[in-house]
């Protein structure tokens, strides 16, 4: 994983990377994704760091859904 990716990582909210792991990864990424919401710091990194290329993915799938969560409540018509 490069330096940037890991500061990104290091730096985002992990909930929505660990969330994205738990709704749509295999049982593994799931409960990884359990792991990552309970880790502390140093842990947090170590996760990063062992399945880096995993993580970025999930951390992407992580800023689609919250676009979807924030974007409909954000000038959204009503019918």
């Amino acid at each position: 994983m490069t330096e940037d990716r890991l500061n990104t990582l290091m730096d985002s909210e992990a909930y929505w990377t660990a969330l994205a792991m738990k709704e749509q990864g295999s049982r593994f990424y799931r409960a990884l994704g359990e792991a990552l919401d309970a880790a502390d710091i140093p842990n947090r990194r170590r996760i990063y760091q062992t399945w880096p290329d995993a993580l970025w993915d999930f951390y992407l799938r992580g800023l689609r859904l919250e676009a979807g969560e924030v974007s409909p409540s954000v000038g959204g018509s009503s019918g």
